[in-house]
């Protein structure tokens, strides 16, 4: 009898686990569920390449840098040797240049509507030029403790001041009108530097490095990085040596818009380099 109860309990659960299988075999597979918030948020990987070589004066020491009709239009820095040029891309010679007093140290510049603006380091002051004469035709005040990139959609300013935030301003009134504030996979992104809107998304330096990264204009995410270490070694230009007039960071993005063009520079650099990323 107890090894026909075993049987007949045998036969029971071999039933059960037959029954169960079956109806495990026609229900829908539960959905699997991945978390890709971390593979979407990581950057990607832009490549660089040199495309042409042109001559910069190595006496600039480069805040802000840009492209337009042909000219490179350019703001440089350092106490008593600041001041405003255009020079010619092919020649790397200055065209029209206005100095600063020697009490204000030059940052980033960007050109909107026929006028050049222009940031100051520490002074909270910044200046207005006419573009064709380089004049200086006002100045105005910005909410900040320090002045660095510059910028502009065309319609407002907008620069960065060494965090990671940038400061939109109407420039008419010079009031603050938003804050983009940028971010990578890691929190947030602070010495953003001499930032460029190209299509549609701003390139910008970050300071004391040789990335360039690509940010969303409207979430301040920051969606690809190139990374130029070596560039320095393919042009012959010398390591940092921290003695003042040599070749320092990189630091200069300017965009030809008709040419799809990208140049860069750096602080006392020799050269200006037309570079190939993902433009």
């Amino acid at each position: 009898m107890k090894q026909l109860k075993k049987l007949r309990n045998c036969s029971a659960i071999c039933l059960l686990l037959f029954i169960t299988a079956c109806n495990n075999e026609n229900k829908p597979a539960e959905p699997v569920h991945t978390d890709t918030k971390d593979a979407v948020s990581i950057p990607a990987t832009i490549s660089w390449d040199i495309v042409r070589e042109y001559p910069h004066d190595p006496g600039a020491f480069t805040e802000g840098l840009e492209y337009a009709d042909g000219f490179l239009y350019e703001s440089t820095g350092q106490y008593g040797h600041s001041d405003i040029r255009k020079t010619d891309l092919k020649t790397g010679k200055v065209l029209l240049q206005t100095k600063m007093e020697a009490r204000y140290f030059g940052e980033g510049s960007t050109l909107l509507n026929g006028k050049i603006y222009q940031l100051t380091y520490r002074e909270g002051k910044g200046f207005i030029y006419d573009a064709a004469t380089l004049k200086q035709t006002g100045t105005f005040h910005f909410d900040a403790v320090e002045g660095w990139g510059m910028f502009n959609n065309g319609s407002s300013l907008i620069f960065d001041d060494g965090t990671n935030v940038f400061h939109f301003i109407d420039p008419n009134t010079f009031k603050e009108i938003k804050k983009l504030t940028v971010t990578d996979e890691h929190g947030p992104v602070n010495e953003i530097n001499e930032p460029e809107l190209i299509n549609g998304f701003i390139y910008a330096n970050q300071w004391q490095t040789e990335k360039i990264l690509k940010i969303d204009t409207a979430t301040g995410r920051v969606v690809g990085r190139a990374d130029l270490s070596g560039i320095r070694q393919r042009i012959g230009i010398p390591a940092l040596s921290g003695r003042q007039g040599t070749p320092d960071v990189m630091n200069g993005i300017a965009w030809d818009k008709a040419g799809n063009r990208i140049f860069i520079t750096g602080k006392n650099w020799p050269k200006v380099l037309e570079v190939k990323l993902d433009n």
